[in-house]
């Protein structure tokens, strides 16, 4: 089981806070926007007097409301089609547990949400990887290297859009390609849409449930916790029009009996948030993209490119190594008695070298946060002692 890129450095970090620094957390995609009122309200309204077991498949009036969601983004989709999770996570690991055998194979492409490794690991699942490019800003890799690793054991390929660590938003075209692949070698197309709602520069979302044909191949997993700035709620779904998929889903969430009930009732009254809460948060955070991602790019011997959507950037730095770079400035490392904690971007590729120069930085921090972390940023790396340029 592979280790977390985002969280292994954290007793490094915790060590830095007991010696008194401050410590930027660009290592998780934590954000500091506030969870909405309609959450919270409900909460605070809770009228139970047992606090009960819900459905092993959702509360019929959460998963209801979900289905009105989704269907104003056209997935077209009932009720029955939504399996709620304990956190996106619990989705991941229900489709994979659900859609493969051990010994399988699963293509994704790289760098990829660490955990998509781990969750494979565990249920005994092969991940083939297909390496994307810095210099093309990650966009999707030619369908001819899907083809020439597709083999009798292939079942499935995940992509997340918005990337997770990329922050790249695929295109239409993009996802035309991959169905159209998906539907002449029979697979399935896992979609993390966790960041759904964070695209920029007035790029469109596109998901593969939108796309005619795709029925039984689709899964999508989806989440509260980015969308309402809710990590700590543990609470996403499944969705899927194949009965299949369904069918075996939910003999793994009868086993762990139910998804959390608090979180049920904070998510079904979140779906009423109104558009002025994404707007704001929108504008936010293309504010900081746009400051990191300048604020990367003039600092010497650094690239950055541009997302189209998420919370995250991959930067490629002049050092050495990612982990030890990370770990040395929270370790040796402070400017006005600051620090910055990152993500080496080792932890989300398959082939570690890949990362090697590369680290994932997560813009949840407010402007002047992000300001101080960039300059802490650049002069650590002028000290670096395995700086390459």
């Amino acid at each position: 089981m592979p280790a977390s890129p985002i969280r292994k450095l954290t007793p490094y970090a915790d060590a830095a806070k007991k010696s008194g620094k401050k410590v930027f957390h660009l290592n998780i995609g934590q954000p500091d926007i506030e969870t909405p009122d309609t959450m919270l309200n409900a909460i605070k309204n809770i009228d139970f007097k047992v606090w009960a077991y819900t459905p092993s498949q959702g509360n019929a009036s959460y998963r209801e409301k979900l289905s009105t969601y989704y269907n104003k983004l056209g997935y077209d989709i009932r009720a029955d089609h939504i399996l709620v999770t304990t956190g996106g996570s619990e989705a991941i690991t229900i489709a994979i547990e659900s859609c493969l055998d051990p010994g399988d194979q699963v293509i994704i492409p790289e760098p990829f949400y660490a955990n998509y490794n781990g969750f494979a690991c565990m249920a005994g699942v092969e991940v083939t990887p297909i390496p994307s490019s810095i210099e093309t800003g990650f966009a999707l890799p030619e369908i001819a290297a899907f083809e020439r690793v597709i083999g009798p054991k292939t079942k499935a390929i995940i992509i997340c859009n918005p990337n997770n660590p990329t922050g790249y938003l695929y295109s239409l075209e993009e996802m035309e390609a991959l169905k159209e692949l998906c539907l002449k070698n029979d697979l399935y197309l896992f979609s993390d849409e966790a960041y759904r709602e964070f695209c920029y520069d007035d790029n469109t979302f596109i998901s593969p449930m939108q796309l005619e044909g795709m029925e039984k191949h689709v899964v999508v997993f989806d989440t509260v916790s980015k969308r309402y700035s809710a990590c700590g709620a543990r609470l996403g779904c499944l969705i899927t029009k194949n009965e299949e998929i369904l069918e075996a889903g939910l003999k793994f969430a009868q086993a762990r009996l139910s998804p959390p009930a608090v979180a049920q009732i904070a998510g079904e009254a979140a779906v009423d948030t109104p558009q002025s809460y994404f707007d704001n948060v929108i504008a936010e955070y293309t504010e900081r993209r746009n400051l990191l991602v300048a604020g990367l790019n003039k600092i010497p011997g650094v690239y950055c490119p541009n997302p189209g959507g998420a919370f995250y950037v991959v930067a490629k730095l002049p050092i050495d190594n990612a982990d030890r770079f990370c770990q040395w400035m929270l370790e040796a490392f402070e400017y006005n008695n600051q620090t910055v904690m990152m993500a080496p971007a080792t932890g989300f590729y398959s082939d570690t070298r890949l990362g090697e120069q590369q680290v994932r930085l997560a813009y949840v921090l407010c402007l002047d946060d992000l300001r101080n972390a960039l300059e802490c940023l650049e002069k650590g790396l002028e000290q670096y002692p395995g700086r390459t340029q």
